[in-house]
């Protein structure tokens, strides 16, 4: 007998009927979901020590003019708040920040849906028995150890000293592609220009596609390797092609993959260090006067233009993830 039968015994209560949490008698799907609170645990007291009043802060300083003047001796801050309620957020709405937001947005409905399809077509690749497939898993995730931490921060700094010019930088990356003009390929088809330059777009990002489509790789990967070969085999006897076996199987199984990547693919885009929206936040932030406190309202808006993306994508995703139910 458990601690909490012989306690549930003591106080003549039936576990099974009890709405009391630490003695009501729980089910192992109940138990095992709760082990992901256990998982998260250290983020959440994170979250409420560490960024929860920062996230305060920078609301306060949002609507507050922060005057910092040096004392007497030369060391001590004196810090005065000034009330200037919405006064950031009007003077942030009125420079080119929503030009840059908007064009921001573009660039991520150009970019995600991009990531997903290759990081999927990628994945399902890998997924087949050939000889020498981890070699291709770790050479296809090598572009997302070389485009991080120290690597990108070396990249950054070639560029803006000179030592690689912008306009350079880019001829290397599509110089792969120069022999191949899209659009010629495209002029004696029907097609619309807009999906023409979709496309010419997509081949002139092919090398930051590729950048960044590991991480949502390996998540595909693992996805696609939790799905049971019963499924496959059941599929086969049915006399469902390949093409049918994906999108019946395959897609719905892989779907709420899907939808992890697809918002971790968006936050990922929002928060870059070449985002132009980041970049003029930061670059209003080092501006003085009034900068940070418009910096910060930016931030803010920003942050809930971000939300509001993550939701909508949630919400279309919904309409065809599918959740295998385990009994």
């Amino acid at each position: 007998m458990s601690v909490m039968d012989k306690l549930a015994a003591k106080l003549h209560v039936d576990r099974r009927k009890t709405k009391i949490p630490f003695l009501k008698k729980t089910s192992l799907t109940e138990r095992k979901s709760n082990y992901g609170w256990i998982f998260v645990l250290p983020f959440v007291i994170g979250l409420i020590l560490v960024y929860l009043p920062i996230l305060i802060d920078s609301a306060w300083f949002g609507f507050s003019y922060v005057e910092s003047t040096l004392a007497e001796d030369g060391i001590t801050v004196i810090k005065t708040v000034k009330t200037v309620g919405l006064e950031y957020y009007k003077q942030a709405l009125s420079t080119d920040f929503l030009k840059n937001l908007l064009l921001g947005v573009e660039q991520l409905l150009l970019n995600v849906p991009a990531i997903l399809i290759f990081s999927l077509f990628i994945a399902v690749v890998l997924n087949q028995k050939m000889i020498g497939r981890a070699a291709f898993r770790a050479i296809f995730f090598v572009p997302v150890i070389l485009s991080t931490g120290l690597m990108e921060s070396i990249a950054a700094r070639d560029i803006t000293s000179g030592s690689i010019g912008m306009e350079e930088e880019l001829e290397q990356e599509n110089a792969l592609f120069s022999m191949l003009n899209i659009e010629e390929l495209f002029a004696n088809m029907k097609v619309g220009t807009e999906l023409v330059e979709y496309v010419v777009e997509l081949v002139n990002k092919i090398y930051e596609i590729i950048n960044y489509s590991g991480v949502q790789m390996l998540i595909f990967l693992a996805g696609l390797q939790a799905i049971s070969p019963a499924i496959y085999e059941a599929a086969r006897i049915d006399g469902a092609s390949g093409w049918e076996t994906f999108w019946k199987v395959t897609f719905p199984m892989i779907s709420p993959m899907i939808l992890v990547n697809g918002i971790y693919t968006i936050i990922d885009s929002f928060t870059r260090n070449n985002n132009i929206v980041m970049s003029a936040i930061l670059n209003m932030y080092n501006s003085g006067g009034n900068g940070e406190g418009i910096a910060t309202a930016q931030s803010w808006i920003y942050f809930f233009v971000v939300l509001l993306v993550i939701a909508a994508f949630a919400g279309l995703s919904s309409l065809f993830v599918f959740y295998q139910k385990r009994d």
